[in-house]
């Protein structure tokens, strides 16, 4: 079976507390699209809020061109292979992710907005050891992270099932 090779683009995206993230996409048009419908979520903190970052163009040689080209790539219907199962696969991760939060949501101790302090007390020792869950902002996160306090982001909750 000889099946065409589809591309695809690669986007650097960032949202709007400035968490940096790639995606792919079929075209310019897929991107715009799913933006607009709020498809594009944050896999830091959950936003819908996204837009392109600026990044350099990765030019391929031409097909032609003596240092290889696309006929040196394996060659993909995404179109084939496609929509079915990629919505399959993104399912099946929301769905794990979704297991994580509702796991954490019953067993841990929901410390919202404190969730830094709580988590930099129980390090050091201040607080009784636990499991804990909350928000936390990137600046906060990245302290956490230079003082060597141990903690797992998770995406934001689906926007809706589909």
């Amino acid at each position: 079976m000889n099946i065409g090779f589809a591309r695809m683009i690669l986007y650097q995206l960032c949202c709007a507390d400035d968490h940096s993230f790639e995606a792919w996409f079929r075209d310019s048009a897929t991107y715009d699209q799913q933006v607009v419908d709020g498809d594009v979520e944050c896999p830091y903190c959950g936003s819908t809020n996204v837009t392109k970052a600026i990044m350099s163009p990765n030019i391929a040689p031409s097909k032609g061109s003596e240092e290889g080209g696309a006929q040196d790539l394996p060659e993909y219907d995404i179109n084939a292979m496609g929509d079915a199962r990629a919505q399959e696969v993104a399912q099946q991760i929301l769905d794990a992710v979704g297991r994580i939060r509702d796991y954490a949501e019953e067993n841990f101790e929901n410390v919202g907005e404190d969730f830094a302090d709580e988590a930099r007390k129980i390090h050091n020792g201040d607080a009784e050891e636990r499991g804990i869950y909350g928000k936390a902002s990137e600046e906060e996160a990245q302290d956490l992270e230079e003082d060597g306090v141990e903690f797992v982001r998770l995406p934001g909750t689906p926007r809706r099932d589909s």
